[in-house]
């Protein structure tokens, strides 16, 4: 599971077998949680992550939305 990204206390990667809609997990002390990010960023779950630190996830991932995704697109989806 490819760490993408690592931010005051919160860690967002990817599993490396993946399926769509894109999307990616965080994980913290407390938890972890999973957003879509392909259209617009959307909790899908939550076990244990404080609603703060949901909301700071949030914002991560908004400002680095195309970089998780070029991620995404670069170690999950095989070249032809």
């Amino acid at each position: 599971m490819p760490t993408i990204f690592l931010a005051l206390g919160l860690r967002f990667y990817f599993f490396t077998r993946e399926h769509g809609p894109i999307h990616v997990h965080v994980r913290n002390a407390d938890g972890k949680a999973k957003y879509e990010i392909e259209k617009d960023i959307k909790l899908i779950s939550n076990t244990g992550i404080k609603n703060k630190d949901l909301k700071l996830a949030e914002s991560i991932i908004e400002e680095n939305k195309e970089h998780f995704i070029e991620e995404w697109k670069k170690i999950l989806t095989p070249e032809i």
